[in-house]
């Protein structure tokens, strides 16, 4: 079962490329973060403490990085899900901590289809769905195809032209 009583199973799953994307991102973090970081911390705590221990704990912590850089992406795109109905699109969320979101297509004031460089390299796009509360997308979801994005932002505006607050 999923949050709020919904089985997963009626949430739109990411395509499958999202999990590439999502391992490239975890990748690209682990090279420009956290290797640097490590490298940093090995380096003063060998200044500053036993070389070794320093530098085996440096090693040590991004071993675990990259162990976490292979399996968290699995499990964020696992997780991840998406329901567009005539009155509300539904964005199911998170691994530790999971969440629904609820978003009356009434309410949706602009769409935006975007992609990144990975996105466009991968044919994947994310879809932003904003409102009138103006602080920013009230809605996110990644990964997915271009052509489902389209189709996706479309049921959204046409939804939102029926109602009264929307587009």
């Amino acid at each position: 079962m999923g949050i709020v009583g919904e089985p997963m199973g009626t949430f739109t799953p990411l395509a499958p490329r999202a999990r590439t994307l999502f391992h490239l991102q975890a990748f690209s973090r682990l090279v420009l973060f956290w290797g640097p970081l490590c490298f940093v911390a090995g380096a003063v705590g060998a200044y500053l403490w036993d070389p070794l221990a320093a530098v085996s704990t440096a090693f040590a912590l991004l071993f675990v990085r990259f162990l976490v850089a292979l399996w968290w992406p699995w499990l964020t795109w696992r997780r991840w899900g998406w329901r567009c109905e005539d009155d509300e699109l539904l964005i199911q969320r998170g691994v530790l901590l999971r969440s629904v979101t609820a978003i009356p297509i009434e309410r949706v004031q602009h769409v935006d289809v975007r992609q990144g460089p990975l996105e466009q390299w991968l044919g994947l796009a994310r879809v932003h769905v904003h409102t009138a509360s103006g602080l920013g997308a009230d809605g996110v979801v990644p990964g997915l195809e271009r052509v489902v994005a389209e189709t996706l932002r479309d049921q959204l505006v046409a939804g939102a032209a029926r109602g009264d607050d929307g587009v």
